[in-house]
């Protein structure tokens, strides 16, 4: 038996289960991360950063391997112009990072059009996250409106008096 673990094909087994270990260890604890596509970076970082006083959170370690990416590129829409328009600065490339909860943050990034002149779209495909910002914005007591439950749909007004309706969107 000792013979074996020592050999070259036990030490390369052993060195597999020790590297699938830590594969399995960093993947399950990475945080969930849900996306909200906006029409306006910077007014969306006002909104929640200052309104809605979410705390900025690092990019994953996982986004920087293009694991989170590879997972979900099936499920997630981005629309033709999104895809084939120039990002321009880094925070166009990265977007925003928000802490939602303990193992939870907000990946916040271009793509979503306005839908009228004194609206801006904020569109995300996850209930839970929509769920988890309204909460917030409950919390926090700003006036609000519910338009639907299913889909989850709701309006709220930023610090300029601008309007955001927050869409969930079945995929």
């Amino acid at each position: 038996m000792f013979e074996f673990m020592f050999s070259t094909q036990g030490v390369m087994i052993m060195l597999l289960a020790v590297y699938g270990g830590a594969m399995w260890m960093f993947l399950t604890s990475a945080p969930k991360v849900h996306t909200v596509m906006v029409s306006d970076l910077s007014r969306a970082e006002e909104f929640y950063g200052s309104l809605l006083q979410l705390r900025k959170a690092d990019v994953p370690l996982h986004y920087y391997y293009g694991y989170e990416q590879s997972m979900s590129l099936g499920s997630v829409y981005v629309p033709a112009e999104a895809r084939s328009r120039p990002q321009t600065n880094q925070l166009e490339q990265e977007g925003l990072w928000y802490k939602l909860q303990k193992n939870s943050q907000l990946h916040i990034v271009p793509g979503s059009r306005r839908s009228q002149t004194n609206r801006d779209r904020h569109l995300c495909f996850n209930r839970d996250c929509i769920e988890q910002i309204l909460l917030r914005i409950q919390i926090l007591r700003l006036k609000h409106k519910i338009q639907s439950e299913q889909p989850l749909t709701f309006l709220v007004k930023d610090q300029a008096g601008q309007v955001i309706e927050i869409s969930e969107v079945k995929a």
